[in-house]
Formats: structure tokens, C-alpha cells, sequence
């Protein structure tokens, strides 16, 4: 039984934006690899990125193809809305070979449809599209004229349906519950693991009306000096009063995400925290003052950073990027950043993580925010205090 994620009629409205993208770089055949642009042309969900999978999309045709492992025709059957006439499974001998590799089918499956001489574009710039994948596609292919497609899809995917910021909503309030059991649970003597293993069972478990996915990246709990590494993972250390932690994390409903971080601290802050979470909250507050349609990207940075400049800090990295669907090991699309020089124009159902992250060297803060953009500003995913949260010091025995 194929239990679809959004109408057939919505997925044709994606591939017909792909193929006018296409028509537009002069692009006839589009080899989708990143496996977010495969759900969201075709629906597509397994974990079955650690191997070779791709959508063909011809810019003649209603419906892309899909091909992957034998062992994964099931799970497109049962998770896309194509039909079998465009799933396309190779045999298992492929998997991990040494003597063949998975393109080399989809070489065989280009030429036996005379689309060896066409215009092909392909994703060279993801996760998952290999140097060996191209070496075989380009020797098995002389005719062919290749051209980067990568992020072709990923800019239709920036502007939302109603429907995926429904999904949004829900994930972020995954993403409140989550951030909720860590808090919960956070206390000097608690180890770091215990903490997130507090916040994965809140994503997983979702609440009662649903239940949440597994989010694109991992918790991130650096604390002490190390929140100026602001993507460590745990450890089994244990926390200390006075000691602040970063916590970063989302829900995710339907591959969807909204990711929320806040800095906190076991019985009582320092005053230099203190005050650099002030100034990151004014920071953050000053750019949603200036999102909505027709401001660009970097507009929004500019508001941070001249916040920010006036209470004599400087940053220099990007404070936000569009986000939403993704697998791992990343929940941003590789589109538009809030940073100078962006000049990406936002409109309504676009939707970014701001996470202006300030490091001193010694210390580090971070209080994001999701964020969609409306027909008139901004509403936030997630709605959960902008502050630094002080956990009252109950000492274990």
C-alpha cells in the first residue's frame, strides 16, 4: 500500500518547475542524487542513501525514474507515486563492486533510450554524488554533453506549500518538546549523554497526536570552553554549575525540520554570558524586525550585525540559511544565507534557521529561531522563551 505524503497533483506541480528550470539551463535529462530532491519530486523516503539511488528526469516526460538496489524497489513502491513503469531497480551485484558500479546500469538505461546524446545535468556539488560516479558516468557517455545541475532543485524546493509548513509546525513542536526534556533533565552531575538521550526520545516519540522522525543532524551539546565549537557532539562528561551548554536541535515530521537552539547554564551565569546572551537576543530580534517580502537576505544579516557592532562584538559568518526537508547530515538546503552579499529577494513560505552563533574564543552562545516568512513579516516556528535558560542547581546525592 503507498501511503503518499503529498497529492499526486503537488508533485506534478514540482516536476513541472524542474523541467521549466531545466528547459531554462538547457538541460534535457536531470540525474537527482541528493536524496531530499528525491522525496521531493517523487516522494521517495528509505534510508538506503549509504548506496547508489538517483531520479532520472526527462524534461519530456510527466514522471521521473526511479533507480536504486533491488532490495529498495519495495520501499519506492510503497513511499513514491510513480508507477512501475519508472522504477528501474539494479541487480545486487552492483552493491559495493569492484569489477562494476551502480552507474554503469544507469549508463545502460540512458543509451537503451537514446539519451546518450543529450544535454545531461547532474548534482556535482552533493553528499552523495561520488568522484567514481562521475568518472563512470563520463566514460560510459562520450556523447553526452554534461551540465552542473546541482541545486537546480533545491531553489524550487526555498518557496513552501501549505502543506510542508504544516509539516514544519509540527516538527517544531518536536523541537519544543525536545528542548523541554533537556532542560528538564539538565543538572551538575548529569552526564552529557544522558541529556541527549532525554531529547531523542522526545524527538522520536513526538507527542500524542504524532510521532516525529529522525532528525538530519544529531543533538549538538558543547559545553564550557567547547561551546566556542559549536558543533561537538556528546560526551559522558557530566556538567558543572555555572557552566553554560549549547543545545541545538529539531524535530522532524515527514523529513521536515525546525530547528531551535538555546544556551543554558546549571545554578547561576557568569556576567560575561549573561550579557552576551542579551546581546544575542537583542541581535536576533533586530533582523526579524526587518524580514518580509522584498527585503533580501542580506538586509536581515545587516540589521544583526549593526546590533551587535553597538555592543562592540564583531561576527563574521553567515547568521542563517534556508531550511526544511533534508536527510542527513544536514537540514539546510544550500540556497540563500542571511550574510553580506546574499541578495536572494525573500517572499511568503520561504523558511530559514537564524543561528547567529557568537564565539569569544573562551565562550560561545547561541539562541536560533525558525522561521517563515509571511505576507507581511515574519512568524517564528517555534515558540519557546529567547533567553538564557538558568537551571536551578538541584545537587545530586
Amino acid at each position: 500500500m503507498t501511503v503518499l505524503t503529498f497529492p499526486v497533483l503537488e508533485f506534478h506541480e514540482r516536476m513541472t518547475k524542474t523541467k521549466q528550470r531545466m528547459a531554462a539551463e538547457g538541460i534535457d535529462v536531470l540525474l537527482v542524487t541528493d536524496p531530499a530532491n528525491m522525496n521531493y519530486l517523487s516522494g521517495y523516503d528509505a534510508w538506503s542513501f549509504y548506496v547508489h539511488q538517483l531520479l532520472i528526469v526527462m524534461i519530456d516526460e510527466d514522471q521521473p525514474y526511479w533507480i536504486g538496489r533491488g532490495l529498495d524497489a519495495n520501499a519506492a513502491r510503497h513511499t513514491s507515486w510513480l508507477d512501475e513503469d519508472h522504477t528501474f531497480p539494479y541487480a545486487d551485484h552492483y552493491v559495493q563492486s569492484t569489477i562494476r558500479h551502480p552507474m554503469d546500469f544507469v549508463v545502460d538505461f540512458l543509451k537503451e533510450r537514446k539519451w546518450d546524446q543529450k544535454i545531461i545535468g547532474m548534482e556535482f556539488d552533493t553528499y552523495y554524488f561520488t568522484a567514481k560516479s562521475y568518472i563512470q558516468l563520463t566514460k560510459g557517455l562520450p556523447d553526452a554533453k554534461f551540465k552542473d545541475g546541482t541545486n537546480l532543485v533545491n531553489w524550487i524546493r526555498i518557496v513552501k506549500s501549505d502543506q510542508e509548513i504544516a509539516y514544519m509546525k509540527k516538527a517544531a513542536k518536536i523541537s519544543k518538546k525536545a528542548m523541554e526534556a533537556a532542560f528538564e533533565i539538565l543538572n551538575e552531575g548529569v552526564r552529557e549523554s544522558d541529556v541527549v538521550a532525554a531529547i531523542s526520545h522526545a524527538q522520536i516519540s513526538g507527542t500524542e497526536e504524532f510521532g516525529g522522525d529522525y532528525p538530519s543532524i544529531v543533538p549538538l551539546v558543547p559545553k564550557g570552553e567547547k561551546t566556542s565549537a559549536c558543533h561537538l557532539t556528546w560526551t559522558d562528561d557530566v556538567f558543572h554549575a555555572g557552566e553554560p551548554v549549547i543545545i541545538e536541535l529539531s524535530g522532524c515530521y515527514k523529513r521536515y525540520h525546525a530547528p531551535l537552539a538555546r544556551t543554558a547554564v546549571v545554578d547561576a551565569p557568569d556576567e560575561e554570558i549573561q550579557r552576551l546572551s542579551e546581546v544575542v537576543t537583542e541581535g536576533v530580534n533586530s533582523a526579524l524586525d526587518v524580514v518580509k517580502p522584498g527585503v533580501t537576505c542580506e538586509e536581515v544579516e545587516l540589521a544583526w550585525r549593526q546590533s551587535i557592532e553597538r555592543n562592540g562584538i564583531k561576527k563574521e559568518s553567515r547568521i542563517g540559511y534556508s531550511m526544511g526537508l533534508n536527510y542527513p547530515p544536514d537540514w539546510g538546503e544550500h540556497t540563500a544565507s542571511l550574510r553580506p552579499g546574499d541578495r536572494t529577494v525573500l517572499e511568503p513560505n520561504m523558511t530559514f534557521h537564524m543561528i547567529p552563533t557568537i564565539d569569544l574564543g573562551h565562550a560561545g552562545m547561541e539562541i536560533s529561531e525558525s522561521l517563515r516568512v509571511t505576507e507581511t513579516g515574519v512568524e517564528l516556528f517555534n515558540n519557546f522563551p529567547q533567553e538564557l535558560f538558568v537551571k536551578p542547581n538541584i545537587r545530586l546525592a
